[in-house]
């Protein structure tokens, strides 16, 4: 079997997960627990297995051969239109399918052990399965609708696992919300869609090569509300609200969407469609500019968050925001490689608060925590080699792929957005320090039964403020846990993970150490190997590089101090941990401006307003009024009009002949009367 012959079953990569799912949804009760976790784990393996043999069919090819459409069938055909169901093997799918099922795979195995007791675990699986193969269509799709296919099921699935535990109001709230946020996002890809049809008489990828005869104007709209719907997908502003409260669903659904899936969908469409960007300058602009203020919005946010997964949730977005600042100065490269790398480093440490969780009793506060690593090892370990990956701490993931970022954003001319860019990574570095040493240093202070009860009760007046809209406070309360409510009074010894927890977190931390070699910025000796692999797909765009070795090596060495500055800031401010009354040091310094930080400038409580007011306000009148009135009016009045013709009609059907007859004969006279007046005059 040839290269192109294997690369023809590309399909079989989502057919697995899709599989599992519709096993698990079908026969998962009988299956039972823990094997409908292991099949839907299995499942995702054997995509992983087919992912690395189809990277090697298309490594074995020339550079220039590097992309394939896999046979298919017409899905779509009306008229004009027409679609496709086939799937585009190409080095970008192929690095996407890669990190997707490989790190999907280690975030199941680790779900078996997480989610173990829960009376909805098969059904927990298929969702998972079902969320990974719908991310694999989207990467895989030939076509924007394809994609757009694969866009809409990790909403779908998205929803389903952010409001898995149900029962809970806030969770229930937190899948809602994710799904109606998405839905303004989808609302610019669809009419991308529209307007690349309408332009270019297809859907499919291969007619952006035709983008260059359409004008700048057109281009630029369709770029933009590509953007928009990437903005929604990626939670970049103004569109981020929905993912810090996605922490409601179990920690490997955080992973998940956060690493592998979901969240990398929009900076996946803006490098698939980089040539809208590459021509449109005002788009670029546009897509680097909302990048880096988010990036830095999220970066301040995290640094006064209390809960363990919160923290993480806005360093996703942050990272999200270095993302598309590369896309936006035409490093796509850089965005891809820094995606890469993220899903590593991300995918561990939501893995390792979700062992952290597991340990505390379902403890998500870090102010009830501290000195974990003597009760931890494992998770405390790797939990901190995730740290300094994002910190960007050399040698590991994390700096390569940043330090490439802001080379890149340097050596394209573009300073604000460098300076954007390291003042976020110096933030990021200071509260991912704030993190480690509250979790895992300091002093124990879950044995402090007065620091919990003050906690507590701090906690509770921030759960009231969530219920008017301000920033929620997650509690995991997974079904099968107990005895979390006793906890709080310090009768517990924190414990390790069972090693379905552990061994992933193992493997993600080797992958987070090693994972910037897929792409070290030494051109002279040729290895730069995800640049020059993508290279084929980002043909056209400008190639960015540094004018030479001392200078690339001068902006490392400041990225370096920059890390070394934030993780030297953080422990100066947190290395005793917090005062003995529980107050925050941090806090303290920022003073009031602390709480505005700790409910993201209060932007959740001023759409919640927005919502439940004016815009409330203005449905029910146009329920109310303009729908009962005017909508209900208009077809009432049609239907009256309606009735009251066929009543008149009615009394002309009167069933006697002699009456027809006559009607004949007076049809008659009006004609010859007409006739004889024609003649006359």
């Amino acid at each position: 079997m040839n290269a192109k012959h294997v690369l023809d079953l590309a399909w079989v990569i989502p057919a697995l997960p899709a599989l599992g799912a519709v096993v698990l949804l079908l026969f998962g009760k009988r299956i039972g627990e823990p094997r409908a976790g292991w099949i839907a784990t299995a499942m995702m393996a054997l995509a992983f297995v087919a992912s690395v043999i189809t990277f090697g069919a298309l490594f074995s090819l020339h550079a220039d051969a590097r992309s394939h459409v896999s046979d298919g069938y017409t899905w779509i055909a009306s008229g004009g239109f027409s679609v496709q169901f086939r799937f585009l093997v190409d080095p970008l799918s192929t690095t996407m399918i890669l990190f997707v099922t490989g790190v999907g795979t280690l975030i199941h195995v680790y779900s078996v052990g997480y989610m173990h007791g829960d009376p909805r675990f098969s059904r927990f699986f298929a969702y998972m399965n079902l969320f990974a193969a719908s991310m694999l269509v989207l990467v895989l799709g030939s076509s924007f609708l394809l994609t757009f296919v694969g866009w809409e099921g990790v909403g779908l699935c998205s929803y389903l696992l952010i409001s898995f535990w149900f029962e809970r109001n806030s969770a229930a709230v937190a899948g809602k919300k994710a799904f109606v946020t998405n839905r303004v996002g989808d609302f610019g890809f669809m009419i991308a869609m529209f307007l690349i049809f309408s332009k270019l008489g297809s859907l499919d990828y291969a007619v952006l090569g035709g983008v260059h005869r359409l004008s700048s104007t057109t281009v630029t709209a369709i770029a933009l509300m590509l953007l928009l719907g990437a903005v929604g997908k990626s939670a970049q502003l103004p569109l981020y609200v929905w993912l810090p409260d996605a922490m409601e669903g179990p920690t490997p659904v955080s992973a998940l969407i956060h690493a592998a899936t979901m969240v990398t969908a929009g900076v996946f469409l803006v490098c698939r469609a980089h040539v809208f960007f590459d021509i449109s300058s005002t788009a670029a602009t546009t897509v680097a500019w909302v990048g880096a203020i988010t990036a830095l919005f999220a970066a301040t946010v995290a640094v006064m968050q209390n809960d363990i997964k919160r923290v993480l949730a806005y360093s996703t977005i942050s990272q999200l925001g270095y993302m598309f600042l590369a896309a936006g100065v035409h490093a796509y490269d850089a965005a891809i490689f820094h995606m890469v790398t993220h899903a590593f480093f991300k995918a561990l440490l939501f893995l390792g608060a979700g062992s952290v969780i597991h340990g505390m009793h379902d403890e998500q506060d870090m102010r009830r925590m501290g000195g974990l690593r003597k009760y931890m090892p494992i998770t405390a370990g790797t939990f901190i080699v995730g740290w300094l990956a994002i910190a960007g701490v050399i040698p590991f993931a994390g700096f390569w792929s940043k330090d490439d970022i802001l080379a890149k954003a340097w050596f394209s001319h573009h300073y604000a957005l460098w300076i954007v860019g390291a003042v976020t990574a110096l933030l990021t570095a200071f509260y991912m320090t704030r993190q480690v040493w509250l979790v895992f240093y300091s002093d124990e202070r879950w044995r402090n039964p007065e620091l919990v009860a003050a906690t507590s009760g701090e906690a509770h007046r921030e759960e009231h403020a969530a219920a008017l809209g301000e920033a929620p406070v997650m509690h995991e309360e997974a079904p099968a846990s107990s005895g979390a409510h006793a906890d709080e009074h310090g009768d517990f010894t924190p414990h390790e993970a069972p090693w379905t927890m552990t061994g992933p977190l193992v493997a993600l931390a080797g992958l987070a150490f090693i994972g910037g070699a897929i792409n070290l910025p030494f051109t002279k000796w040729h290895l730069e190997f995800l640049t020059s692999w993508l290279e084929p797909v980002f043909a056209g765009a400008r190639v960015i590089n540094a004018p030479s070795f001392s200078q690339g090596l001068a902006l490392s060495t400041v990225a370096l101090v920059i890390a070394a500055a934030g993780i030297a800031w953080g422990i100066r401010v947190y290395g005793k941990g917090l005062e003995p009354s529980g107050a925050d040091p941090g806090a303290e310094r920022i003073g009031p401006f602390a709480r505005v930080l700790a409910n993201a400038y209060y932007i959740d409580v001023g759409l919640s307003r927005l919502v439940s007011g004016p815009i409330t306000t203005f449905a029910l009148v146009v329920s109310s009024w303009f729908d009962g009135e005017v909508v209900d009016g208009l077809v009432n009045g049609v239907a009256t009009a309606t009735r009251t013709v066929g009543i008149g009609l009615r009394r002309v059907q009167t069933g006697l002949v002699r009456n027809y007859a006559l009607g004949i004969v007076a049809g008659i006279v009006v004609l010859m009367v007409w006739f004889a007046t024609r003649v006359t005059f």
